[in-house]
C-alpha cells in the first residue's frame, strides 16, 4: 500500500521551507508601556539587560548602558541599591539612550527616587519589601507619574510563610506573584509586567504556565542565575525556548555571569532561532569534519566578526564542502561553499563568483552590501 506525501506549498526564492507546525499563538496580554518601548499587547518580544557597573559611578553607567544599545538592548535595568544610586539617578535618566527600570530591593525609599528622577519601570521584589504599606507608597507614586511595575518574583527570595507552605517551587513563585499582584490590583494599579524566575528551568517553565492562566499581564522570561556563557547560554535557551514556542512571553533577559552586552546577542539569537525576531546577520556554518579541505572553524569566525557590525536581516551560510555546501548556501541571502584553498559565492542561489581563499571576506562582504543595499536600504 503506497502513502502519498501532501504536496510540497508553493514558495518563491531560495528561503528555506519551513514544514514544521507554527509555534502555538501568542499569549493574550496587556499592553503596557516602558518609555519608547512596548511590553505585550502583541508588541515584539523586546531584549533586556542589566548593567554590572557601581550605579553611583554614573558616568560608567551610562557608558555600560549605551554599550548595551549599540548590542541591540532595548530595555535596561539598573541596580539602586543604596542612597548613593538613588543620587545617581536624574543623571542616569538624563543621559541614557535607553528606558531604564530600577531595579529595588529592601528599601522603598529607593524606589521613591528613581520614580522622582523619571525612571520609565520599576522592578520589586514581593519577597524582600515585606511591609504592604511601603509598597502601597511606592504604587501610589508610581500611579501618579503613569510608571510600569514589574512584580519580580524569584524562587530564593520568597517570603518565609509561602517557603513553609509551599517549599520553593513553582506553586510557591505563583502563589508570591498573585499575592503582590492583589496588593497593586486593590489601589487600581494595572501597569503590571510579572516575572518568576529560577535557577532551575523546570521551576520557572512551571511558574510561567501556570500564571499564564491566572493573569493577563505580560511576562517578563528569565532564568535567574543561569550560570557563566556557555551554561547561562544552554539553561537560558532551554527554559525560554519551551516558553517562547508555547506562545508564552512578552520580554526576556538572558542572565549570564558575564559582561552584561554578551547577554544581547544571545536573547537576539534565540528569538531569530524560532522566527520571532529579526536583526543582524544570521549565519549557517557547517560543523567541519574530514570532508571539509578549507579552514573552516577560521572562516566561519571571521565571517561572524566581520557581519557583526550590519543590523540588516540577512542570511549568510559559510560551509565547507560538496555534499551540503552548495545546498545551504542556495538557501541563504549569500554563501560560502569552500573548497581545496578557494570557494564559491552564492547570491539568491545562484554561484555569482569563485575566489582563492584569501579572498572570499572581502568578496562576501560585497555581496552582503549589494543585498542590503537592494533589500535593506533602511539599514544603509
Amino acid at each position: 500500500m503506497q502513502t502519498e506525501l501532501p504536496p510540497v506549498p508553493e514558495w518563491s526564492g531560495v528561503q528555506e521551507r519551513v514544514d514544521a507546525p507554527p509555534l502555538a499563538p501568542r499569549r493574550k496580554s496587556r499592553a503596557v508601556k516602558v518609555g519608547s518601548v512596548t511590553i505585550g499587547g502583541g508588541a515584539p518580544i523586546s531584549v533586556q539587560s542589566m548593567t554590572t557597573t557601581k550605579t553611583d559611578d554614573w558616568a560608567a553607567t551610562l557608558d555600560q548602558i549605551e554599550q548595551l544599545a549599540a548590542a541591540g538592548c532595548e530595555i535596561a535595568r539598573v541596580s539602586v541599591p543604596d542612597a548613593k544610586a538613588a543620587a545617581a539617578c536624574r543623571k542616569i535618566k538624563d543621559g541614557s539612550p535607553l528606558p531604564l527600570v530600577a531595579d529595588i530591593h529592601f528599601d522603598h525609599r529607593f524606589a521613591l527616587a528613581a520614580i522622582e528622577a523619571g525612571w520609565d519601570k520599576l522592578r520589586l521584589n514581593p519577597g524582600n519589601i515585606r511591609d504592604p504599606e511601603k509598597v502601597r507608597e511606592v504604587v501610589r507614586a508610581a500611579k501618579d507619574r503613569g510608571m510600569p511595575i514589574r512584580i519580580g518574583v524569584n524562587n530564593g527570595s520568597l517570603a518565609p510563610d509561602i517557603v513553609q507552605r509551599y517549599g520553593r517551587t513553582a506553586q510557591g513563585m505563583v502563589e508570591s506573584g498573585l499575592r503582590h499582584i492583589r496588593i497593586l490590583e486593590e489601589l487600581d494599579f494595572r501597569d503590571i509586567v510579572v516575572s518568576l524566575k529560577a535557577h532551575d528551568v523546570r521551576n520557572t517553565v512551571l511558574a510561567y504556565r501556570l500564571m499564564a492562566d491566572k493573569v493577563d499581564y505580560p511576562f517578563h522570561l528569565g532564568v535567574t542565575e543561569a550560570g557563566t556563557v556557555r551554561s547561562g547560554t544552554v539553561k537560558s535557551s532551554v527554559g525560554l525556548g519551551i516558553l517562547l514556542a508555547e506562545g508564552i512571553g512578552d520580554t526576556i533577559r538572558v542572565s549570564l555571569t558575564a559582561d552584561p552586552v554578551e547577554e544581547v546577542p544571545v536573547c537576539w539569537d534565540l528569538l531569530k532561532s524560532l522566527g520571532l525576531r529579526e536583526r543582524g546577520v544570521e549565519i549557517t556554518s557547517c560543523p567541519s569534519c574530514g570532508r571539509v579541505q578549507i579552514d573552516i572553524v577560521k572562516l566561519a569566525e571571521q565571517v561572524e566578526r566581520i557581519t557583526a557590525e550590519y543590523r540588516a536581516p540577512v542570511k549568510v551560510a559559510v560551509m565547507g564542502c560538496a555534499v551540503n555546501g552548495p545546498g545551504e548556501a542556495s538557501m541563504a541571502d549569500v554563501g560560502i561553499a569552500g573548497g581545496r584553498g578557494m570557494g564559491l559565492i552564492y547570491r539568491d542561489g545562484v554561484k555569482v563568483r569563485s575566489l582563492p581563499e584569501s579572498e572570499l571576506l572581502a568578496g562576501l562582504r560585497e555581496e552582503i552590501e549589494k543585498v542590503i543595499q537592494e533589500r535593506y536600504p533602511e539599514y544603509r
